[in-house]
C-alpha cells in the first residue's frame, strides 16, 4: 500500500511539473497583424506599413517567451503621399540602398530572446533586430494577452538607422543638411494576432 501511495504521489508531482512546464506555440495571422512604421525629418514626417511574412511567438506559463516575427521588405507601403507619383518615388528610395536595399536583403528579422513580465500583461522585451544581414540587439516595452486560443501583442520598437548601414541625410556623417536632416531614430509599431498551434510539455 505504501509503495502505491509513493507511486501516485510521483505521478501527481510528474503531472503537475508537466502542467507548469506547459509552453504552447503561436502562429502569427498575417492578414490580421500590422507593422507600423514612421520617420521623422526637419520638415515633417513620413509613415506606413509593412507586412509580415511568417511569425511565431512561444508562451510558457502564461507568460511571453519568445518569438520571431518576419518582415517583408519589399511589401513597404507609404500612406501619407497621397499623390500618385510621390508615393512612388519615396517607396522606391526607401527601397533603394540608400536605405533598406530590399533586392539584396528582402526580408528583416526581429528575435524575442526574453520577456520579463511587469505589472498585468506588460513586459520588457529583449532580442535582436536583424535589418540588411545587420544585427544589433533591442529593448521595448510590450503588450500581451491570450485567450480562447488567440494571442494578441503590441509593441513599439526605437531603431537607430545608422546601425543597420541607413546613413542618407544622417547629421552623424554629413554636416550642413539643413532642412534636408532625416533624423537617425525611426519606429516600428507592431500590433500581432496570433493563433494557437500546439502545446508540448517540457519535462
Amino acid at each position: 500500500m505504501k509503495s502505491i501511495r509513493n507511486s501516485l504521489g510521483t505521478l501527481i508531482l510528474i503531472a503537475v511539473f508537466a502542467f507548469q512546464s506547459m509552453a504552447v506555440g503561436y502562429e502569427i495571422d498575417k492578414s490580421k497583424s500590422t507593422i507600423k512604421w514612421n520617420g521623422k525629418k526637419v520638415t515633417g514626417e513620413h509613415y506606413g506599413t509593412i507586412g509580415i511574412s511568417n511569425g511565431h511567438l512561444q508562451v510558457e506559463n502564461n507568460n511571453l517567451k519568445s518569438g520571431v516575427v518576419e518582415m517583408d521588405m519589399n511589401s513597404i507601403v507609404v500612406e501619407d503621399l497621397k499623390n500618385e507619383s510621390s508615393n512612388k518615388k519615396l517607396t522606391g528610395h526607401l527601397k533603394s540602398d540608400d536605405f533598406f536595399s530590399v533586392e539584396n536583403h528582402p526580408k528583416a528579422r526581429l528575435e524575442i530572446k526574453n520577456a520579463v513580465k511587469k505589472a498585468g500583461n506588460n513586459y520588457t522585451v529583449t532580442g535582436d533586430l536583424t535589418i540588411k544581414n545587420i544585427t544589433h540587439p533591442v529593448t521595448f516595452d510590450a503588450v500581451m494577452n491570450t485567450g480562447n486560443e488567440k494571442l494578441t501583442a503590441k509593441g513599439k520598437v526605437e531603431v537607430d538607422r545608422t546601425l543597420y548601414d541607413i546613413k542618407f541625410r544622417s547629421g552623424k556623417f554629413f554636416s550642413d543638411l539643413g532642412d534636408n536632416l532625416i533624423y537617425d531614430t525611426f519606429t516600428l509599431e507592431f500590433d500581432v494576432v496570433a493563433n494557437e498551434a500546439k502545446a508540448t510539455s517540457e519535462l
